[in-house]
């Protein structure tokens, strides 16, 4: 169409049609896993970090797709896991329990760090982070904060993640900052799952992106429905399971087959 190039999702069928092996109760990430299987794909990063893990369900979708893909890459996961204002506080179990599944699945080459932002700056040299993902504290100094900090450490064709930019409520700040980001950065903002902006930060826009920042606005919109939906299709799954596995529900023998049914599909 016009000799541009189109993102086409359908390209990369075989992480898009992933099933996620672990899901939480926090559901916050659930839409945007699909979206995070793609991209896996796209860009085959040498080097992910995120900032803000909690419980894991974002984090763990990376894993599981470089995992998948075979690539060579190093993950971190950088938390306290003691919590902030906005996720809520909690105690050492989250980390344990995420520890215990994580470590003997993806500890060959990912690991989980358990400090702050700025300590773990440390550890990585300029220019070596291929894919960012900031999800901690969400007032906009913070992330702000995190962006500047982390900025130097990216590649030249470092990518950003940012969630939560369409959330604008509880001091929420980062449809700030992403209002700033996106008009000094090649950019694509999914509305849904509270939002999901993705920047291009290096000197070099990876190839694979270039069609989905370059897409009009009825392509995005496509773009946008068609996550959503993919993405809606997680969340709804996982409410289902939830339901199933509720001990309030009368364990009938009818239900105990709905259950091995939904074991099966998922």
């Amino acid at each position: 169409m016009n000799g541009k190039s189109l993102f086409n999702p359908l390209d990369y069928s075989k992480s898009l049609l992933q099933e996620p092996q672990r899901l939480s109760d926090v559901t916050s990430w659930h839409e945007h896993i699909p979206f995070a299987f793609v991209l896996t794909e796209m860009l085959k990063p040498r080097v992910f970090v995120e900032l803000g893990t909690h419980k894991g369900d974002s984090y763990l979708a990376f894993c599981q797709a470089i995992d998948t893909l075979g690539l060579v890459a190093g993950c971190y996961a950088v938390d306290t896991w003691q919590g902030e204002e906005h996720a809520g506080f909690y105690d050492e179990s989250v980390y344990e329990e995420l520890k215990a599944y994580h470590n003997p699945r993806y500890g060959r080459f990912s690991e989980l760090v358990k400090c702050t932002f700025d300590e773990a700056l440390a550890r990585f040299s300029g220019e070596s982070i291929d894919l960012l993902h900031i999800d901690g504290l969400h007032t906009y100094e913070a992330v702000k904060h995190d962006f500047e900090t982390w900025l130097p450490k990216m590649s030249g064709s470092g990518v950003v993640l940012f969630h939560d930019t369409a959330v604008r409520e509880r001091a929420f700040g980062v449809w700030r900052l992403w209002e700033e980001i996106s008009e000094k950065y090649p950019s694509f903002e999914f509305k849904h799952g509270h939002g999901l902006g993705v920047a291009a930060v290096g000197s070099t826009v990876p190839e694979p992106l270039s069609g989905l920042f370059s897409a009009d606005a009825r392509d995005a919109a496509n773009i946008c429905r068609f996550f959503h939906l993919m993405g809606e299709r997680i969340a709804k799954g996982r409410q289902v399971q939830a339901l199933l596995e509720s001990p309030s529900w009368r364990v009938t023998a009818p239900l105990r087959k709905m259950r091995r049914i939904w074991k099966k599909i998922c």
